[in-house]
C-alpha cells in the first residue's frame, strides 16, 4: 500500500523537484487548483507591485501578494518579490511630491516590504530600468557619478530592509539584443562593484522570445555570465499561430535557457490559456488539458 501511495503523490511532482534549478510561475489573486503539479517557485504577478500595494499613499493592501508569499512558504519553495522601483504601475500619487518627500515615499515603501517579507528569498529590486526607469529617479540621486546613481542608491536601500534576501535587478529585450545585453552589464558591473547585486533577471516574453535564434540567445547568457553573477530567466512565455508552432519555440529556446550554467532558475509568466498577459502563452487549457508546448516540457524536464 504504501509503494502505491508514493506513486501517486510523486505523480503530482512539480517538473523540477530535486534538480539543482527551479522552474516556477505566477500567482494571481489566487492559487490555480493545479500549481502545485507543475510549479516550485513563485511570484505574484501583480500583488507585490508598489502600484497594487499602495495605491492611496496613506495605505497598503498587501492581500495578493500574500497569496503568493504564503503559498511559497507553505509549500516550502522560493519566493521572489517582485517589484520595489519601477517606471510602471507605480502609485499615481507619487508625480505629485516634492523630491525629499519623493525619496522618503520610496524609503517607507521599502523598508514596509522589507518588514512583511524579509524571509524572501529573491527580491527583484529594480526591474526595467533601461525601458521603464522609475518616474521618480531624480529623487534617489538620478545619474550622478556613475550614470545610474539611483539604481545603485534602491539597491542599499533593498539591502538595509532585505538583509537575507538576493537582490536581482530584472529586464526585457536583453534575449535577443547582444548590444543591449552589454549595455545592462554595465549597471551590473556598477551593482558589483558595491558588492549590492546576487542575480540578474531576463525576462523573456514571446515578443523577443518567438523569434530568438537558439546562438544569440547563447551569446547573450554568455555575456551576462561571465560578469560571474548569477543569472534568474524572470518572465517566460511564448506565442505562435498553432500549438505546434508555440511548441517549436519552447524546443529552440528553452533548453539554452535552462542547461546554462549560470541560469539558476526559470520563472513562467502565467500558463493557463485565457489566463496569462497575452493571448496564446497558455500552455495548459482552462479545463486542465496540456497543450503540445507542456506535453514536450514535461518530457524534457523529466530527462534533464
Amino acid at each position: 500500500m504504501a509503494a502505491i501511495f508514493l506513486a501517486i503523490v510523486s505523480s503530482y511532482s512539480a517538473l523540477a523537484t530535486g534538480k539543482s534549478k527551479f522552474l516556477g510561475n505566477i500567482i494571481p489573486s489566487s492559487v490555480p487548483s493545479n500549481w502545485d503539479t507543475y510549479w516550485n517557485q513563485a511570484t505574484a504577478e501583480n500583488g507585490c507591485k508598489w502600484g497594487s500595494v499602495q495605491n492611496s499613499q496613506g495605505s497598503f493592501n498587501w492581500g495578493d501578494c500574500d497569496t503568493a508569499f504564503n503559498h511559497a512558504k507553505t509549500a516550502g519553495i522560493t519566493f521572489k518579490f517582485h517589484t520595489l522601483v519601477w517606471g510602471s504601475q507605480e502609485p499615481g500619487w507619487i508625480g505629485s511630491l516634492s523630491g525629499n518627500t519623493q525619496q522618503q515615499a520610496v524609503v517607507s515603501w521599502i523598508e514596509a516590504a522589507g518588514k512583511k517579507y524579509s524571509s524572501a528569498q529573491l527580491v527583484d529590486v529594480v526591474n526595467e530600468a533601461l525601458h521603464a526607469p522609475a518616474s521618480f529617479r531624480n529623487s534617489l540621486g538620478g545619474s550622478g557619478s556613475t550614470g545610474w546613481d539611483w539604481i545603485v542608491w534602491s539597491f542599499k536601500q533593498a539591502k538595509q530592509s532585505f538583509p537575507s534576501s538576493k537582490l536581482l535587478i530584472n529586464e526585457y529585450g536583453i534575449i535577443s539584443d547582444p548590444s543591449e545585453a552589454r549595455q545592462y552589464v554595465e549597471i551590473i558591473d556598477i551593482l558589483k562593484s558595491n558588492s549590492l547585486i546576487d542575480g540578474i533577471g531576463i525576462q523573456c516574453h514571446q515578443f523577443n522570445v518567438n523569434t530568438v535564434s537558439a546562438s544569440t540567445a547563447q551569446s547573450v547568457l554568455d555575456t551576462l555570465g561571465a560578469t560571474g553573477v548569477s543569472i534568474y530567466v524572470s518572465e517566460f512565455d511564448a506565442n505562435g499561430n498553432t500549438e505546434q508552432e508555440q511548441q517549436a519555440i519552447y524546443e529552440r529556446v528553452f533548453p539554452v535557457l535552462w542547461t546554462h550554467k549560470s541560469v539558476q532558475g526559470i520563472t513562467l509568466w502565467g500558463y493557463i490559456t485565457g489566463q496569462t498577459w497575452k493571448d496564446g502563452t497558455g500552455i495548459v487549457d482552462s479545463s486542465g488539458n496540456e497543450r503540445a508546448a507542456m506535453k514536450w516540457l514535461k518530457q524534457y524536464m523529466s530527462s534533464n
